[in-house]
């Protein structure tokens, strides 16, 4: 580009470099000129604008299955993973709800060495022992239910729990066999029993009929339960569906809900398929099944523990 010259406009002071003189250009540092012209304005790019996708954590807020509201996980965790706008009640893992129901530090697991077998050498769509090993890293667990022993309000009682982190939370032949055992021991030791369903799924097609079969065996051992004058209180969560609502969960003394827990035995959209009609609105949720008879109350997250000792204190008197 040539040196500009520069003149003074008639009538006009001088500013400025003697007029006349020519003026070099200075180095153009703002990229590429724009077509047509020189780009007159330019910007660095700011570090946030630099920053990628994966710096930013993806962790910090959970989305409110109910109401869609992000929530910002510390205030979830503070609210006992209850929503403050609409109170849908987020599903806990095991280790959770152990931590929440029972006194500090006096859960005793049973039956920990319980492992799930492949008798049919299930392989489609993928091994069976694939997808066993593959679950318990991403949860934690051996498999879907913790049982155990332990205090509540100073009252001993035989406690089991489910998880739908792992598998839905479908009962194979482990869960059966382990809640069938609690179930057997509450009877020996003349202990109530509290179990709490958080399973979305049924069956484990993986086992074929080994794992219908717990739903008969679970259902036993209550019947002899009951026989010999036991309590069984058994809380329901979201969600409780299929085989777990179809034999253990609905056969307590008491049943207890969670607010909005979904509670059926197959899921309301494939029900309308079958019948070709909409279902009421709230249809499967725990307060539709508390105004149709079948749970006897619903109990928010934060009062459960209360409600239970008050229930165990009212059944069996006062801890020893």
């Amino acid at each position: 580009m040539p040196p500009l010259l520069i003149e003074a406009p008639p009538g006009q002071r001088r500013r400025g470099p003697p007029w006349g003189l020519a003026v070099p250009p200075r180095p153009w540092r703002g990229g590429t000129p724009a077509a047509g012209g020189m780009k007159l304005f330019s910007r660095r790019p700011s570090g946030l604008a630099r920053r990628t996708k994966q710096d930013i954590p993806t962790d910090l807020w959970t989305k409110c299955e109910s109401c869609s509201q992000l929530i910002y996980n510390k205030a979830l965790e503070e609210n006992l993973k209850v929503c403050p706008k609409c109170d849908f009640h987020v599903p806990l893992t095991a280790p959770q709800r152990i931590e929440l129901t029972l006194d500090a530090g006096t859960f005793e697991e049973w039956d920990a060495e319980l492992r799930s077998v492949d008798p049919l050498q299930f392989s489609v769509p993928r091994p069976y022992t694939e997808k066993l090993v593959e679950e318990q890293r991403a949860c934690g667990l051996t498999d879907a239910c913790l049982t155990g022993q332990g205090l509540l309000d100073g009252h001993e009682v035989v406690f089991g729990v489910t998880d739908s982190r792992f598998m839905m939370g479908s009962m194979g032949s482990v869960v059966g066999e382990r809640l069938t055992r609690a179930i057997e021991r509450a009877a020996e030791r003349h202990l109530p029993l509290i179990i709490i369903s958080g399973s979305g799924g049924g069956a484990r097609m993986q086992e074929g009929m080994l794992s219908l079969m717990q739903m008969a065996k679970t259902s036993s051992a209550l019947m002899k339960l009951d026989g010999q004058g036991g309590l069984f209180l058994s809380v329901l969560t979201h969600p409780t569906m299929a085989g777990v609502l179809a034999s253990f969960a609905t056969l307590g003394d008491l049943i207890i809900a969670e607010p909005k827990a979904l509670i059926g035995f197959t899921g309301p959209r494939v029900i309308e398929q079958t019948i070709r009609q909409k279902l009421p609105e709230g249809f499967q949720r725990s307060e539709f099944l508390l105004e149709h008879g079948l749970i006897d109350c619903i109990v928010h997250r934060r009062d459960l523990k209360d409600t239970l000792a008050r229930l165990l204190r009212h059944f069996l008197g006062s801890p020893r």
